[in-house]
């Protein structure tokens, strides 16, 4: 039996799953999505303990569109480096615009 914060877990990995490549979403957009904005913590930790290679953890990013500086083995290099094959900029300042990549979430 699954405990609630696997639960919680699984929720978040169905939600990132769903972010389109060349778009990103915030730890705080995907937390409203589970349904407590909350939680974007939790959506966090998430992502930094995902087991799965299929869920797409780079595509997540803060709410001002900063790479996480704890991201895979490399931090936000890895990260940049993700997402810049997937053809979204990240600025020098290891941020993404969020204007104009944000997911709609649909």
């Amino acid at each position: 039996m699954k405990n609630k914060k696997d639960n919680i877990f699984e929720e978040i990995y169905k939600i990132v799953k769903k972010i389109p490549c060349g778009k990103v979403a915030t730890y705080g957009q995907i937390a409203i999505m589970i349904g407590n904005p909350r939680l974007s913590r939790v959506v966090g930790y998430a992502m930094s303990s995902c087991p799965y290679k299929d869920v797409p953890c780079h595509r997540v990013v803060n709410r001002f569109g900063e790479l996480a500086k704890t991201f895979g083995e490399n931090g936000s290099e890895e990260q940049k480096i993700r997402l810049e094959n997937e053809e979204v900029y990240v600025e020098e300042s290891g941020c993404v615009d969020l204007k104009e990549y944000i997911w709609n979430g649909k």
